[in-house]
């Protein structure tokens, strides 16, 4: 199962972070404006509920409390609706607010929503990527075509750097 992944733009490292506020998990709204001041990381997965999306938000999950103490805030993005967002958040104990992008106009101010190819058929699609975004507002580290497995463990050492 082979993908080719092309377009998007986005953000650089040291830009400012695109504004974004989005309704999420547990109720929850999710904003830039609502992070001031604090650092956070915002990632991109594909669809809630399947098995790299689920190894990605569970490594996430296991690494909480690590991201917790250095003052990370996590966030996760999917084009789904808040329903099934709402059901793998609950059927996974995931604590951290999963936020819904149905119209993908966050995904395109990231340059994640870009033109997927699996088995020779185009599709628009999100690119599992995440931005780790500093107290300032600008974009520390950019990470594209996140592994779900080694994910978590990249975000924290980014962290941890930038927690100095």
């Amino acid at each position: 199962m082979s993908e080719a992944v092309t377009g998007g733009q986005g953000p650089q490292e040291g830009a400012a972070a695109p504004d974004f506020t989005m309704p999420a998990s547990g109720g929850r709204t999710v904003s830039l404006a609502g992070l001031k001041g604090r650092p956070f990381l915002l990632y991109f997965y594909p669809k809630a509920d399947t098995p790299g999306c689920t190894r990605q938000a569970c490594g996430i999950q296991e690494a909480l409390p690590q991201l917790g103490r250095i003052g990370l805030t996590v966030i996760g993005v999917s084009p789904d609706k808040l329903p099934p967002i709402e059901k793998f958040a609950q059927k996974f104990g995931l604590e951290f607010p999963l936020a819904s992008d149905p119209d993908h106009k966050v995904a395109e101010a990231y340059g994640t929503w870009v033109e997927k190819s699996m088995y020779g058929r185009k599709y628009m699609g999100m690119e599992r990527s995440s931005f780790l975004v500093d107290a300032e507002g600008k974009v520390a580290r950019i990470w594209r075509k996140v592994k779900p497995e080694a994910h978590a463990a990249q975000v924290l050492q980014a962290a941890q750097d930038l927690a100095g």
